[in-house]
């Protein structure tokens, strides 16, 4: 679909880059010419995907580990990323979600969804934003949200919350920065599956099979495959669709318009099965956590 070197001379940072789908937008990137710098809490996927990157496609790779919930640390890396080469573009792909009863949710679980959603993908946009407007420099920005923001979802609402207010800074954005040539929108995946979201999503792994009720809700009657996300965000990265912001698109074979949220059959899960999910959701938070350390 896409021209060789269509990305040459591009600068883009992925956040969450590591792994999942920001790797694979990294690597459609990296392979159509584009410098790539990548950050995310684990150093060790971090640098072997930069390690490919540079191998496999001889471009310029960078990483740092971050946690983007420090406004402070955010700004350290973003000088960081801008020393190396200016950005020309930013993916805000770096998330965390889990499903759970919302009246069996701490304070802790959610503010552990929204400090990353949220508060952290604001904090990345506001610094690289604050970086091109400086220096009288264009730029595009991506964020990575869920069809979620349009329907609501049961089980997930604080990502829910939070993917919304991205999308709604994604349209205000785009008219505020739009006189300064910073193009500002949004993908909403539908069901894409990875590691990172079966661990916390579908940690039973009783919802992803061909015969959920999931599958059949979508029109289209599959998943998602990963280089139509790289397509279409290669797209958005380019310099063939100058005039198109604030826009989010639902990626995700009409699925949210069949339905009422990813996962509204959940409503039927007894309690002893949600404690069998949260106590798999644990047991993989905390072999992050033993590799993060």
């Amino acid at each position: 679909m896409f021209k060789d070197g269509l990305l040459k001379d591009k600068h883009i940072l992925v956040t969450g880059g590591g792994t999942g789908l920001g790797k694979e937008m990294a690597t459609h990137f990296a392979k159509l010419g584009a410098d790539i710098s990548i950050c995310g809490r684990r150093e060790e996927p971090l640098k072997n995907t930069t390690k490919e990157l540079q191998e496999n496609f001889g471009i310029n790779a960078y990483y740092e580990t971050l946690d983007i919930r420090s406004a402070q640390d955010v700004e350290s890396f973003i000088d960081n990323v801008f020393a190396v080469k200016p950005l020309t573009g930013l993916v805000n792909n770096a998330a965390g979600n889990f499903i759970s009863p919302t009246h069996k949710l701490s304070s802790k679980g959610f503010d552990a969804i929204a400090n990353i959603v949220m508060h952290g993908t604001f904090y990345i946009t506001h610094c690289v934003g604050q970086k091109w407007i400086r220096a009288n420099l264009p730029g595009s920005i991506i964020s990575i949200l869920a069809t979620w923001i349009w329907t609501g979802s049961a089980f997930v609402v604080p990502s829910a919350m939070s993917k919304s207010a991205l999308h709604a800074m994604t349209m205000s954005l785009a008219v505020e920065w739009g006189p300064k040539n910073i193009r500002v929108n949004a993908i909403a995946p539908g069901a894409f599956p990875t590691k990172g979201m079966t661990a916390r999503l579908d940690p039973n792994g009783s919802m992803m099979s061909d015969d959920t009720n999931l599958s059949k809700s979508i029109p289209m009657g599959r998943y998602g495959k990963m280089e139509e996300l790289q397509n279409l965000a290669s797209f958005l990265m380019s310099d063939g669709c100058d005039y198109l912001t604030g826009q989010s698109i639902a990626l995700d074979g009409a699925q949210h318009l069949s339905g009422g949220g990813t996962f509204s059959n959940l409503a039927s899960v007894s309690d002893q099965d949600w404690d069998n999910i949260k106590a798999a959701i644990q047991q993989t938070n905390a072999k992050d956590k033993e590799e993060r350390s």
